[in-house]
């Protein structure tokens, strides 16, 4: 059983990173449950403290990790789906995920499309919320300005981009 505690930093999967500055117990309607007070910039949420870590909430990447996800970033795109309700589905569903590698693995195979062909409107979208949700991590992560985490993942993907170059 996972339980976060006090000053942890997390990320959940709707509203990005914050800090859990107290564990609440709030009668919200007929009765009392306890809850994560999350500060996000500047708002306050409650998740409510379930017997495990709620889905949507997770710690923040490990800074050790880093190392894997530039691995992630450089690698071999995976292919996407050609149709594109299934691929508006999928990648839905993947950004409804909070995993940081599935984020990496997303912003690595939308922007590999787009080396192919023009991304869609939704592609491109999702790719800006990815890359951008990405991003934000990254810099919190590596504890650096985001246009810095920013220039590091554009320049993992370069490198992506220059292997798939490459091998074709």
């Amino acid at each position: 059983m996972t339980r976060l505690n006090v000053n942890d930093q997390v990320v959940h999967s709707a509203h990005g990173i914050g800090r859990v500055v107290a564990l609440v117990t709030r009668g919200f309607g007929a009765e009392a449950r306890r809850y994560y007070e999350i500060s996000i910039e500047r708002n306050t949420i409650w998740v409510p403290m379930d017997s495990d870590l709620p889905s949507e909430l997770r710690l923040l990447t490990a800074n050790s990790d880093l190392a894997r996800y530039r691995a992630i970033l450089q690698g071999r795109p995976a292919s996407l789906t050609a149709d594109h309700r299934q691929r508006r589905s999928d990648v839905a569903a993947l950004l409804k995920t909070s995993s940081f590698q599935t984020l990496c693995e997303l912003v690595r195979d939308l922007t590999a499309r787009s080396w192919a062909r023009p991304l869609t409107q939704m592609d491109a979208a999702a790719l800006r919320r990815a890359r951008e949700r990405l991003c934000r991590e990254w810099a919190a992560v590596d504890k650096v300005e985001l246009p810095a985490a920013t220039q590091e993942i554009d320049g993992l993907l370069g490198l992506a981009q220059q292997g798939h170059a490459n091998a074709a």
